[in-house]
Formats: structure tokens, C-alpha cells, sequence
């Protein structure tokens, strides 16, 4: 394919910008033709966007410079400020801006899923369509098939699960289900244990036991529908919480057929929404690498896409699902939702594409053309609802979500994106949603500002460990050495953070209108140690938190149904709010308070976690996978994973807690051990022992010796860099 081929003599003299051909035929051919618009004007309304819209983002972008070049400067003239002093400074440069009056967003025509619904959230990699359909599946999971293959049982002796099934794992996994009914949809009498079967007396569900006693639930209004209701039902659909649960009734099924109510499997309602993620998990350089990316898109829109799978001897075709139909209790059709809902991640407003070059043959802001395509694609089922298999939004609402905006102006820019997108696709003003990811300090300190940016398309705000400490370091760079990251979790302007982003929603009207979420377990395989932890965020009154996997999301919708979140965000709103001096405050490395073995072992964790990602993204183009960390577990990693790691290292490169060689060497030994630990996975290429024609190596190398010079520590100029020389050779 060749780049930037200009489309003037196709499509219109009048358009001055090179765009890319595939992406004309891609528009032209696929997508233009279902939304009804007229080719010729699309094209020269998206060149006028283009137009007037770079010198802003641009401008933009130099902003950020500017005041981090001013931070920088303060820092090295007042190494012994106080707080008072550094908030004064912040304020007068325009760092930190005014807080207006309250208000209330005014949001309208969101889906339940976000403004009702309390539950788990996926963040998938757009390019890869499998996993794209997994994640869109995943509205619904088995908790039997979760328990059983995670460890969650425990894989002790006698019940370790191999390649056959286990009959004694499956009864422990028969009784953590039945446990989960009782906790959250208990009977009136007795146990869901000893329930020799299930029946719907009018509009009731009945419990037999083997005594021939009855009982009904606890709360009846739990029971909602049913499948065959007249005689033993096939399937009984229960509610907690706004969160649905199937019991499978099958005494002929595999697990049905020995078990004593004929119960065959409990499906959970898991992943309400799914975030397909066109930036940090997925690795596009250039216009064949998008043009995968968006071809996705449109087939999840469209539901077309596919993907085969195969096992064993055998082909599976994956594609998506079907919505769930039922018997409500009154006789009424029952239908739900056999999908998440799908909401899109751009890029932010840093990076260019060579998909359109201007006349001089620079590539154009890719966060602009992210808006215009991805919502282009959205918009089919708003504005043909027939040429889609199935529906994603009910409410005929379109879901971005931006990440990494700085401060309100930003947020405000994004607004303008959306406003000029929705005039140019025909849409009703505010048909696109916004999602606003607090991930970068000078949306934390502004964040009510930002939100009022947005105010009537915001349905999202959250929170990041990994992104909001890269770029507190990068920001506070000149101030001092940073602890270990393993300290910085447990720091004050973390949990202050945490609870800002909540607190602040919340008094901005959120409850009931948008979406509050928290960040990524990221150990696909520690599941056990998932259950225990992270329950606290509905607990925080998050009403998403992000997981790694279906699976994940099966279990972690339990604790939506052991807490409700709406009732949290109630007594939250009611306490004291996070402070400012908290959030910007920051507690440095004390003098000599790390030995020398302390500052080897950190060096060692950082580079093995960079070398092990950078890797797969510079040579194999992977994006997000499970990457085994320095003690070998398998972490889900993205680029905000090496932005907190290499930014790290330039602190302390910076403020001389290690040396230049110190690095060098602690990146020649991690690479074996990151050669070892990939030595069996197909296409890798290892990096010793000529590191210096390994270009992941020189990636990962530059990542943390030009890390203080990259914009806003962001990791993608270099990535992006080296992948295309990787693709080139």
C-alpha cells in the first residue's frame, strides 16, 4: 500500500491534504454508502477539519511545554518550597485555574450500562479481533467455568485441573455457585445447596427439597423471568443489584445430569461495557496498521466480524452474540443484552499519521482523524440501523472515550472535535459521549473544570495508577528523587487522588448519568488475590473498575452484587472532599535512604518490565499481553507500564541515585532473563547477545536515557519509531 496518495483527482480539487488511498477506499466503498452521506462533501468537510482544527491541537501542545518547562524552572530556583508557595505559583502561571460555581452535568440518552448499571469494564485491543469479540462477549460469563479454570479453587493436590475434567474440582466449583446464590439471592428457608429442583408458581420462583418442603426467595422481586416456565424451567433469570444472573437447568447436561437440582451452569451478567482501544494497548505506526484497526471497528458496528479459532482438530467461527429473550413472571417477553456495550478509545492529541499529510507532507494530529472515522463507523446504526446485524446503543449514542488531556482547555478542545464531527456526520448535537480519563495531573487538580468542559456529553471520568504517577514524575522531575514504585502506591496524594476523582463526580451529578471507574487488576492469573482486593472499588462508589479478561470479569461482577455501589455514592457524597494541598503533594526520597542493593533490585524490576514489553511491541507489533514480570507472574501490560517505569529511572538517573552504567548494566542482564522467559514464543527475537542491532533493545535503551526530553514522558514518539524501522527491515 502507498502512503499519503493524494486523493485531489478522486474525490474533489477543492481538498488540499494527502489522504491515504486505502483509507478513501475503505470510507468510499464500506462505510460512506450505509451512513447515507454524500462522498464528495464527507471529504471536503473532513479537509476543513483538518484545516482548522491542527493549529489548535498544536498550539496546544506547546502549552503543555511551556508549563513544564516553567515547573521545572520554579523547582531548580526553590528546591525548599513550601506547599502554599508552590500552589501560588501554580496558580499564577495558569497551572491550576479557577473553580467555578457547582453545577450538574446535563447528559442525555445514555445507556443504562453506563448511567444505571453498576459493573465490569474490558479494555481490548481493537487489532486484534479476537479478542475484540471475546471482550464483546463477555456480557455475559459462566461462574463455573470461571471458578474452574482460575484459582479461585485452590490447585491443591487432588484438585488441580488438567486436560480431562476433574469431578472433584467441579464439586468445589458446584459450591463456591451455589455458596454465591446464597449470599446473594437467598431463600426464604433453607439452601440453594440442598434444592432438589426449581419451578415458577404464578409469579414466583419455588425451591423443592428433598423432604418435599418448599421455599421461595427471600426478596421474591428478585425472581424477573424465565425459559419454559410451565413446566421445570430450562432457565431462571434472577436480579441484585441491577446485575442479572441464568441458572441453566439441564439434567441431561454434563454437569446437570449429576447434579441434584439439574443445575447445569450459573451465567453471570459480567462486562456491562467494553472500551475498544485504538491507543495504549495496541501498536499502530502507520496507515496499514489503522486501517486493521478500523476495519475492526466497523465490523463490531456492523457485526460482521469474525474470527476463527482453532482447538484441537477442530474450527471454530467466532462472531457475536445474540441478545437473550425470556418469559417475564408476568408473561411478558424478557429480553437482554447479549453484548457489552461498546464504547472506542482514541488517541490523544499528541501523535500524527501518515493516513493524511498536509501539502508539505507532514502528518496530520491522528487524534483528529480518530474522531472523524471512528465515529463515522459509529454512526451506521444511527443512521442505518438495518445494515447492522446487531445494536450497540439503544439510546442512539456514540461513545469516545480521550485519554491523556491536559486541564480543561483540553478537554474543552475535544468538545470542539466532537461539536465539528457531529455537524459534518448529520448527528444531533451531543450524539457523541465523551469519556474523560483523569490520568494526567492537570486534570486531577482541575478536574471539576474539565468535567464543566464537557458538561453535557461527559459519561466517564477515572482513575490510573500507572499513567497519573508517569506523569506526576515527569511534571515534578526537578523537585527530587521519587521513591520505589512499590511506595508511591502507598503515598498520601494517591489515596487523595483516588478519592478526588470519585468525590468530585459525584458532586458534578454522576449518579445515575455517567460512569465513575477505577484501574486495571493486571495479573490475568492471580484471581484469588483479585476477589480479595477488589471489591474495594465498588466500595470506593466506582461503578466500573477494569479487568484483564471475560474471566476476570465474571468474578468481579460478584462484588457488584455483594455491594451497591449507587448506595455507596450516597454516604460518599456526604463526606469531606479530598484536598488540594494532598494532590500535589509529593513525599521524595530522603538522602542515602536507599542502599545500594535496595537501588539494584529497583533498577533490575523497572528494566525487566520495559525490556519485556518493549519487545513485543517494537518486533512483533503486540500492543497488550501477558508479560511475565522479573518474579515471573504474567502481568497484562500496556504502554502506561513502561511510561511509570521509564520516567522512573530518569529520576533517579537525574537526581543520581544510580549511575549511566549502573543502567547499562542491569539492561544487559534483564535482557537475558527477558530473552529466557520468551525463548518459546513463536517469531520472537531474542536481544542477546548483539544488543546493539536489537532495535527493541536501543528502544528500551533511549525510553530511559531520553525519558526527561520526551513530551509529557509519553512513551509513543520512540515506540512508534522503532516499530517502523522494525517493519522496514
Amino acid at each position: 500500500m502507498n502512503l499519503a496518495q493524494t486523493i485531489n483527482s478522486k474525490i474533489t480539487p477543492s481538498i488540499a491534504h494527502k489522504i491515504n488511498a486505502g483509507l478513501v477506499q475503505f470510507v468510499n466503498q464500506d462505510v460512506l454508502p450505509l451512513t447515507r452521506l454524500n462522498q464528495e462533501i464527507f471529504w471536503q468537510e473532513f479537509s476543513q477539519l483538518l484545516t482548522d482544527l491542527t493549529p489548535k491541537n498544536q498550539a496546544l501542545l506547546e502549552k503543555r511545554e511551556i508549563f513544564q518547562q516553567k515547573i521545572d524552572d520554579w523547582h531548580q530556583a526553590n528546591p525548599q518550597c513550601s506547599a502554599n508557595q508552590y500552589q501560588t505559583f501554580l496558580q499564577e502561571i495558569g497551572y491550576l485555574v479557577e473553580q467555578g460555581d457547582d453545577f450538574q452535568i446535563n447528559t442525555q440518552h445514555v445507556d443504562q450500562e453506563i448511567a444505571m448499571m453498576a459493573g465490569p469494564q474490558l479494555v481490548v485491543p481493537i487489532k486484534n479481533a479476537r479478542f475484540a469479540l471475546n471482550a464483546a462477549n463477555a456480557r455475559w460469563g459462566s461462574l463455573y467455568d470461571a471458578a474452574y479454570g482460575s484459582d479461585v479453587i485452590p490447585q491443591c493436590e487432588g484438585l488441580k485441573a488438567g486436560k480431562k475434567y476433574n469431578p472433584a474440582r467441579g464439586n468445589h466449583v458446584i459450591a463456591f455457585g451455589k455458596t454465591f446464590l446464597d449470599e446473594n439471592f437467598p431463600l426464604k428457608e433453607g439452601s440453594h445447596h440442598d434444592v432438589q429442583s426449581y419451578s415458577v408458581y404464578f409469579h414466583h420462583l419455588l425451591a423443592t427439597f428433598p423432604d418435599g418442603s418448599q421455599s421461595g426467595l427471600a426478596q421474591p422481586c428478585q425472581f424477573v423471568a424465565s425459559s419454559n416456565p410451565d413446566v421445570e424451567p430450562t432457565s431462571i433469570v434472577l436480579k441484585n443489584n441491577g446485575l442479572h444472573i441464568e441458572l441453566i437447568i439441564n439434567r441431561k447436561g454434563n454437569i446437570g445430569k449429576t447434579d441434584i437440582a439439574g443445575l447445569d451452569d450459573i451465567q453471570i451478567e459480567s462486562a456491562l461495557s467494553t472500551i475498544m482501544d485504538f491507543e495504549d494497548s495496541i501498536a499502530a505506526v502507520d496507515s496499514q496498521d489503522k486501517l486493521e484497526a478500523y476495519r475492526n471497528w466497523f465490523g463490531l458496528i456492523t457485526g460482521n466480524l469474525t474470527a476463527t479459532i482453532n482447538k484441537g482438530n477442530q474450527t471454530q467461527i467466532r462472531r457475536l452474540n445474540c441478545d437473550r429473550s425470556y418469559t417475564h413472571k408476568n408473561g411478558d417477553d424478557y429480553n437482554l443484552h447479549g453484548r457489552s456495550l461498546l464504547m472506542v478509545r482514541n488517541v490523544g492529541h499528541l501523535m500524527t499519521s501518515d493516513l493524511v499529510q498536509d501539502a508539505q507532507g507532514n502528518n496530520l494530529p491522528e487524534g483528529l482523524i480518530d474522531a472523524v472515522i471512528t465515529a463515522l463507523i459509529a454512526s451506521i446504526e444511527i443512521k442505518n440501523p438495518q445494515a447492522c446485524r446487531v445494536t450497540n446503543s439503544r439510546t442512539g449514542s456514540i461513545y469516545i472515550v480521550k485519554p491523556k488531556m491536559h486541564g480543561p482547555e483540553e478537554v474543552a478542545f475535544s468538545n470542539e472535535i466532537f461539536e465539528r464531527v457531529e455537524s459534518m456526520l448529520d448527528l444531533t448535537p451531543n450524539t457523541i459521549k465523551m469519556g474523560i480519563m483523569d490520568e494526567e495531573r492537570r486534570t486531577t487538580v482541575n478536574l471539576k473544570e474539565c468535567i464543566r468542559a464537557a458538561q453535557s456529553r461527559v459519561v466517564f471520568i477515572n482513575t490510573g495508577f500507572l499513567d497519573r504517577t508517569g506523569d506526576e514524575i515527569h511534571t515534578s522531575m526537578q523537585a527530587g528523587a521519587f521513591k520505589p514504585k512499590a511506595e508511591i502506591k502507598h503515598q498520601a496524594w494517591i489515596s487523595a487522588y483516588e478519592n478526588n476523582n470519585v468525590e468530585v463526580g459525584l458532586a458534578c451529578g454522576f449518579a445515575g448519568k455517567a460512569q465513575i471507574g477505577k484501574g486495571m487488576w493486571a495479573m490475568p492469573e492471580e484471581m484469588k488475590a483479585m476477589m480479595s482486593a477488589k471489591v474495594a472499588h465498588p466500595q470506593s462508589g466506582a461503578n466500573t473498575a477494569w479487568v484483564p479478561s471475560p474471566t476476570a470479569a465474571t468474578l468481579h461482577a460478584i462484588h457488584y452484587h455483594q455491594v451497591n455501589v449507587f448506595e455507596q455514592q450516597q454516604a460518599i457524597a456526604n463526606r469531606t472532599p479530598a484536598k488540594l494541598e494532598d494532590l500535589l503533594k509529593l513525599e521524595l526520597l530522603d538522602e542515602n535512604e536507599l542502599t545500594e542493593q535496595q537501588v539494584e533490585a529497583e533498577l533490575d524490576n523497572n528494566i525487566q518490565g520495559i525490556l519485556g514489553y518493549v519487545v513485543r511491541w517494537v518486533e512483533m507489533g503486540i500492543g497488550c499481553s501477558k508479560v511475565p514480570d522479573i518474579n515471573n507472574i504474567e502481568l497484562m501490560e500496556d504502554r502506561a507500564t513502561l511510561r511509570i517505569s521509564s520516567q522512573h529511572i530518569a529520576n533517579w538517573l537525574l537526581h543520581g541515585i544510580c549511575r549511566p552504567e549502573q543502567v547499562m548494566d542491569s539492561m544487559h542482564k534483564m535482557a537475558q532473563v527477558v530473552d529466557n522467559q520468551n525463548q518459546s514464543s513463536e517469531g520472537y527475537k531474542a536481544m542477546q547477545p548483539n544488543t546493539e542491532q536489537s532495535l527493541a533493545f536501543q528502544a528500551a535503551r533511549e525510553l530511559i536515557f531520553q525519558g526527561r526530553n520526551q513530551p509529557s514522558g509519553y512513551t509513543e514518539p520512540l515506540l512508534h519509531q522503532y516499530r517502523i524501522w522494525a517493519k522496514n527491515q
